[in-house]
């Protein structure tokens, strides 16, 4: 059995006061026995005006969480995964980028978003983030003692055929740390992990932000864990920040694998 916990957060626009906030909701993982810890989407900081975004960003050396993260892992002998950084990574651009650390406080594996979410939901907001950051061009999987690992973040839910591919590659836990709208939350939240684990026969690990953020942004919370035919193992009932425990039996993925092998036949379709 492999521990996990998801960590559910509200995150201001000031990157220190949300170390301090994380540090409980880590400690309390660790203390009760989590293996793999994993936070959500924009775990540094969230602000409402992209000046504001720019200006908090910094590289991923100088960055407060990207260093001190590490150092938690290594002292707590645990493999720390931060959903998502906002970092700089060239002149007034960003990434949002996901690193993984090992119980000895190496960085394993980064991954940037490669899907940037640009659209109008009806929320009153409107989201550009291309306008912000520099896509992602590279899937990205991590083979760990206890499982292989496919990496996404938030908009990548949308589009199954990465997560295909991260299990043809052999991913079998799926990594969705998110910040989802509180409006596309309530919609589509828990159907498209649903669907996502049902394609592919994986554990889908969601920590997610939850509640009203500066500037009035909105998210949905629900952090959800759902595993290979599909259920939810373990999910948050509301926005608040807050950590979700599960004990995961990787059995299960070879079982639904084998059950319905959907995931590993692409047909070579052709439009009559």
């Amino acid at each position: 059995m492999l521990r996990v916990a998801l960590l559910q957060l509200n995150v201001t626009a000031n990157p220190a006061d949300n170390l301090a906030a994380l540090k409980p909701l880590f400690t309390q993982a660790v203390e009760h026995g989590a293996q793999f810890i994993m936070t959500p989407e924009c775990t540094n900081f969230l602000a409402a005006r992209r000046a504001d975004t720019l200006a908090n960003a910094k590289p991923e050396a100088e960055d407060l969480h990207a260093q001190t993260l590490p150092t938690w892992a290594k002292a707590a002998g645990v493999w720390l995964l931060a959903g998502s950084l906002l970092l700089q990574a060239e002149e007034g651009r960003l990434v949002n980028r996901q690193l993984l650390w090992n119980p000895e406080g190496q960085r394993i594996t980064v991954y940037d978003k490669i899907h940037l979410f640009d659209v109008e939901v009806g929320d009153g907001q409107r989201y550009a983030e291309s306008k912000t950051f520099v896509a992602g061009r590279s899937m990205q999987t991590t083979p760990t003692p206890f499982a292989v690992l496919g990496h996404a973040i938030c908009y990548d839910l949308r589009f199954p055929l990465l997560f295909r591919k991260l299990a043809q590659a052999g991913a079998e836990l799926l990594l969705l740390p998110a910040a989802f709208t509180a409006t596309t939350g309530a919609a589509h939240w828990e159907t498209l992990i649903r669907a996502r684990a049902i394609e592919t026969g994986s554990f889908v690990l969601a920590p997610a932000q939850g509640g009203l953020h500066d500037g009035g942004r909105q998210t949905w919370g629900r952090s959800c864990l759902v595993e290979p035919w599909g259920q939810v193992v373990a999910q948050l009932d509301h926005d608040q920040p807050g950590v979700l425990f599960a004990d995961l039996d990787l059995e299960a993925v070879r079982t639904a694998r084998a059950r319905i092998p959907a995931w590993r036949l692409d047909a070579p379709y052709q439009l009559a």
